[in-house]
C-alpha cells in the first residue's frame, strides 16, 4: 500500500512542429485559454492551456526535435474510422481525450467539423464481458459506457472528446505480460498463440 495521494492530473506535455499553429489549434479551434507560455532560453518554447478542473495540456517546441514518426511514437490511425492499426510504440502517448459533458458530444463533433476539422464518427463503447458482445456500436443503448470521437490536431497527435454515460461494471480482464499472455496461459480475447 502506498501513502501517495494524486489529485489527477496536473499537465501533459506534448512536442509540436509550430507553436503558432498549436496556439492557433488549441485557442480557436478547441477553445482552451492559453495559460502561459515561455522561450526556453536556446532550445525552444513551453507553452500551456487549461483544460478545466485544475489540468493542464502542454506543448513543447524544441529547435532539435525529429520528424514525426505515426505508428511509432503516435497513432497510425484515428480510433472509429476502420482505418488501419492505433498502435503506437512502447513508451509514446497514443492519444489524450478531454471529458465533455454527454448532451453536448454531438454538438461539439459538429462545432469542429464545420471548421474543417476531420473527425471519426461517434462511437459508442459499450461496457460488456469481452467476448461476449460487441465492444463499440453506431448507436447507443442501455450498455453504452462512454461515448465518443476523435481527430488529429496539426502535428496528428490524436485527440478524443468522451462524455461518460453510465458508470462502468467492475470487471476487469486478466493483464498479459510482454509476450501478450495473460496469468491463466492464454492470449488476448480474438489473438491466437
Amino acid at each position: 500500500m502506498s501513502n501517495i495521494n494524486l489529485n489527477g492530473v496536473h499537465h501533459l506535455a506534448l512536442v509540436c512542429k509550430d507553436m503558432e499553429r498549436t496556439v492557433d489549434f488549441y485557442t480557436n479551434t478547441l477553445g482552451l485559454r492559453l495559460t502561459k507560455g515561455f522561450d526556453l532560453a536556446g532550445y525552444g518554447q513551453h507553452f500551456f492551456f487549461d483544460m478545466g478542473n485544475d489540468s493542464d495540456l502542454a506543448f513543447f517546441w524544441f529547435n532539435d526535435a525529429p520528424e514525426a514518426a505515426p505508428g511509432v511514437a503516435s497513432a497510425k490511425s484515428m480510433v472509429g474510422t476502420g482505418a488501419s492499426s492505433i498502435s503506437s510504440a512502447h513508451g509514446s502517448m497514443n492519444h489524450v481525450a478531454f471529458d465533455v459533458q454527454p448532451d453536448k458530444i454531438a454538438d461539439y463533433r459538429e462545432e469542429l467539423v464545420a471548421k474543417g476539422v476531420e473527425c471519426s464518427p461517434i462511437v459508442n463503447h459499450n461496457d460488456v464481458v469481452t467476448g461476449e458482445e460487441a465492444r463499440t456500436a453506431t448507436e447507443a443503448s442501455g450498455k453504452t459506457w462512454l461515448q465518443s470521437f476523435y481527430f488529429f490536431d496539426p502535428d496528428r497527435v490524436m485527440l478524443e472528446f468522451c462524455a461518460t454515460l453510465q458508470p462502468g461494471l467492475p470487471n476487469v480482464d486478466l493483464p498479459v505480460n510482454a509476450e501478450g499472455i495473460k496469468a491463466n496461459g492464454e492470449p488476448v480475447t480474438g489473438m491466437s498463440q
